[in-house]
């Protein structure tokens, strides 16, 4: 696994730009976050957890979590775009006090969502699982910030 860069790298490198505060789209973000998360509560409830809708989920989780870190960026006046954008999101979190171990698992789920979404690759009932785990335990975390 590679290590994610630093935040500010990502500055230096203009994929990240500092803007004002833009709390209104903050706000939006975090509202489609919940909506999402609720739909994955029912979601698991109704249909549980198995190989065949782990892709579904994991997808799911990542928006959910990348939401939020949206709108704590966009709070504190930063936004990411173009090539590098989502790795710059996973960067940021360093800065709300993720533990190291827990960006290098946000960076493997965004490398394997992308795997997912353009390469069709495929995950089991396990990871899946896992990733609901980190979600769930993140949520709250990142709502509350």
């Amino acid at each position: 696994m590679r290590i994610v860069k630093l935040f500010e790298e990502f500055i230096k490198e203009q994929i990240v730009k500092k803007i004002s505060p833009d709390n209104q789209r903050a706000e939006n973000l975090s509202l489609e976050s919940e909506r999402k998360y609720y739909l994955l509560q029912k979601t698991i409830e109704t249909m549980g957890i198995d190989d065949n809708n782990a892709n579904d989920y994991i997808e799911y989780c990542y928006n959910i979590v990348l939401f939020l870190i949206r709108a704590k960026m966009l709070k504190q006046g930063y936004t990411s775009s173009g090539q590098g954008a989502h790795e710059a999101e996973v960067a940021f979190t360093r800065n709300i006090d993720f533990k190291e171990s827990e960006v290098q698992f946000l960076e493997q789920l965004r490398y394997f969502r992308n795997g997912v979404l353009y390469y069709g690759k495929r995950f089991d009932k396990e990871y899946a699982e896992k990733v609901i785990e980190f979600t769930k335990k993140n949520y709250l975390r990142l709502k509350s910030l």
